[in-house]
């Protein structure tokens, strides 16, 4: 390995920030949203919302220079959220509701809390890793 090729680990951790971590959340919230009752679907849906914005953050300006369209508003703003500090501020804090629905009534399928435990360690260990070695 050279000084100008990447760690695989920060390959690994840059294209699952980017293209799983928020996808599986909102995979994992809609079933959350669909199934549950009461405030836990709720907050399952404020998850599923905060994910599909950052979708959108990092789909739009391709669709958007693709269809010849002029800027989109909130979309500088919403970018920048999402590559502070490498965007784990702006995942995490899309997570927070989903990870709240688990312990509000009216809950179901503990099966996605541990499903979503293990994306929040994935995410976390792989930033660690990618961070420190």
């Amino acid at each position: 390995m050279s000084l100008f090729e990447p760690s695989p680990l920060l390959v690994a951790f840059i294209l699952f920030k980017s293209f799983v971590y928020l996808e599986v959340l909102a995979l994992l919230a809609l079933v959350r949203g669909l199934f549950a009752r009461g405030p836990s679907r709720h907050a399952a849906l404020l998850s599923l919302g905060l994910a599909g914005v950052g979708i959108y953050a990092s789909f739009a300006p391709t669709l958007a220079a693709s269809q010849g369209l002029p800027a989109l508003p909130l979309l500088p703003t919403i970018s920048r959220l999402l590559t502070w500090q490498q965007g784990l501020p702006a995942l995490l804090l899309a997570s927070v509701p989903l990870a709240l629905s688990a312990g509000l009534p009216g809950r179901r399928f503990r099966a996605i809390d541990i499903l979503h435990i293990l994306l929040i360690a994935a995410l976390v260990g792989l930033g660690l890793a990618a961070r420190f070695v």
